[in-house]
């Protein structure tokens, strides 16, 4: 209230005083230009000159008022298209997120096509495209993302690449993600892509040459690469170890060098120390193989080690029995090692130890081997009837395929 007052008490204030200074001097406004001429009194010019302002004050007021008006009323103003590219990106990420692959790809184009940074809806509509099978389509978007967003060409073949692993097309995603590997070798993304792409198609090697960069950039947490690591390594043991001759060479040679690129605090790992013994066991390299067996034993005895122990053939079986025997006076109650001793002792042609140790072996654990080996030794001692029933057991436990707990053994 008192800023009203004191507003018409200015406003009366400004009048008088240009009532008075109307009343002191009328002035005088001349203005000439070639044959044109106008004069007025000073005050009348200034009247007109505020008219003038008022005037064009309204003229653009009424034009703002038009424009406004079109811009809602007329569908194909830049207002429009982008109210509809708005609602068009909304609705194509939520249907993208809930599977809706054809009306996605719709609405995720139209967004794309009238935004100004299109790149998300591109990826989106290129992963709508190929989970609806239009390969052509998916692989054209992106083609247009590249051209829209240059700049974001590590997004765009992390995309690619992903969903050619979805499709099953593993060496066009080999192809993508070894470009981008050169281009950003320490990505995490990247790297962790190459991970799952080289488990998808076996290839252990070059999983276990990625495993260093993996650990440095910490794609994975520790226990989960520790244990990535060693199935990796033996599965690449394991590979090298096939009989069949590859383009690399000798197989036996090729093994050796894979074996020695296992890093030395897994080299000690029963599971890796099997996996290159049983290797050179199929490569028809027995005596290496007990020789490294033996001395994997010698530093941790491992029931698994002793199992393919009594399997292989080195170069003195009298001395590789004795040894075994050694080691049984601190595991008297390994059922593994009977049996690798009752094998060895089947090698010897001694035919009583033999027996004895695989009927320690079964009072431990059933087995179906053990059943099998003990069935035959009996059989070379004319014992056919138990030799038989023997046999029986072990068809049972291999259909059971489990190890049944111990039993007494009859006569």
């Amino acid at each position: 209230m008192k800023r009203t007052l004191f507003a018409v008490f200015l406003l009366l204030v400004c009048l008088g005083l240009l009532g008075w200074a109307i009343s002191q001097s009328a002035g005088y406004v001349l203005i000439t230009y070639g044959r044109f001429r106008y004069e007025s009194s000073f005050w009348v010019f200034l009247a007109l000159v505020a008219c003038l302002w008022l005037l064009a004050v309204f003229i653009r007021s009424l034009l703002d008022a038009l424009y406004v008006s079109g811009r809602w009323v007329n569908p194909w103003s830049r207002h429009h298209r982008r109210r509809r590219a708005e609602r068009a990106s909304q609705q194509g990420l939520r249907e993208l997120a809930e599977g809706q692959w054809n009306q996605a790809l719709g609405h995720l184009q139209l967004a794309a096509e009238h935004e100004r940074q299109p790149l998300v809806h591109y990826l989106g509509a290129a992963r709508a495209a190929s989970e609806l099978g239009e390969r052509e389509t998916s692989e054209a978007l992106l083609a247009r993302a590249r051209e829209r967003e240059p700049d974001a060409a590590l997004a765009i073949g992390l995309t690619e690449a992903q969903l050619c692993i979805a499709r099953g097309e593993y060496e066009a995603a080999r192809t993508t993600l070894g470009a981008l590997h050169a281009q950003y070798p320490r990505h995490p993304y990247v790297l962790g892509l190459l991970q799952q792409l080289y488990v998808q198609l076996e290839d252990w090697r070059a999983l276990c040459g990625l495993l260093p960069e993996l650990r440095k950039q910490r794609v994975l947490p520790p226990a989960r690469l520790d244990a990535l690591e060693r199935l990796a390594w033996i599965a690449a043991v394991e590979r090298a170890g096939e009989p069949a001759v590859t383009a690399e060479g000798d197989p036996v040679v090729v093994l050796d060098q894979v074996w020695k690129s296992v890093p030395t605090a897994l080299r000690n790992e029963p599971e890796l120390v099997v996996a290159y013994a049983a290797g050179l066991r199929r490569l028809k390299a027995e005596a290496r193989a007990e020789e490294v067996l033996r001395a994997a034993l010698e530093r941790r005895y491992d029931d698994r080690l002793a199992d393919l122990y009594g399997q292989v053939q080195g170069r003195d079986p009298g001395r590789q029995l004795a040894q075994a025997e050694g080691w049984l006076k601190a595991h008297p109650d390994s059922p593994r090692l009977l049996l690798a001793l009752g094998r060895l002792s089947v090698r010897q042609q001694l035919w009583g130890k033999a027996r004895d140790y695989l009927e320690a072996s079964l009072r431990f654990e059933q087995r179906p081997e053990t059943c099998a080996e003990l069935a035959r030794v009996l059989a070379q001692l004319g014992e056919s009837e138990r030799s038989n029933r023997l046999y029986q057991e072990g068809l049972g436990l291999l259909e059971q395929g489990r190890p049944l707990p111990p039993v007494s053994l009859g006569g």
